[in-house]
């Protein structure tokens, strides 16, 4: 099977379940920052990899980027069509948040906005954090047009709390302190 196909080459590109958009649509934007998000991950799984401290970062991580796989394909299948795609459910959203609270009782308690950083993994675990927030917005203008599963946008809100979390954690880990945003 070969990559390309050239059906793209006019600007559109197929949905699962038949038809076609454009490759600006709001439904391939949103899980092109899905995928983004994703790619991110796949970085701080490189700088974590091998990591003493890193211990089970590189686990969740492969985990999670299962499930924004499933996510991508959600968003990448109207409701409507007859193509039948794992979908994200209410458990995988409750996983997250078990995650959060585990990984929150090892880092020190927030006291002020601090700037994003730190050494490769959390520094990447933050910018991947900020194109899950991309992606949330996406998906929820994406469902003011269409139907979409609403745990999409459930599952990337607090995957982008539990990436914020994970950068603090894998910072924390490293010895790499947090540099506090105080205004003046």
């Amino acid at each position: 099977m070969k990559i390309y196909t050239r059906t793209g080459d006019d600007g559109t590109t197929g949905l699962f379940g038949g038809g076609r958009v454009s490759k600006h649509h709001l439904r391939i934007e949103a899980y092109g920052s899905v995928d983004e998000t994703n790619s991110f991950l796949g970085l701080a799984i490189a700088h974590a990899a091998g990591h003493p401290q890193a211990d089970g970062l590189v686990e969740v991580l492969t985990s999670i980027q299962k499930d924004l796989f499933t996510l991508g394909a959600d968003l990448a299948t109207p409701l409507e069509a007859r193509a039948s795609v794992p979908r994200t459910t209410p458990d995988q959203v409750t996983r997250i948040e078990a995650e959060i609270d585990r990984y929150e009782a090892e880092v020190p308690v927030l006291k002020h906005f601090i700037l994003p950083g730190g050494r490769p993994a959390g520094a990447a675990l933050h910018v991947a954090r900020t194109v899950c927030r991309r992606a949330e917005r996406l998906v929820v203008a994406l469902a003011e047009q269409e139907a979409v599963n609403q745990q999409s946008a459930i599952y990337l809100n607090r995957l982008s709390d539990f990436l914020f979390v994970l950068a603090r954690w894998a910072n924390h880990r490293d010895g790499s302190g947090e540099t506090p945003w105080i205004p003046g």
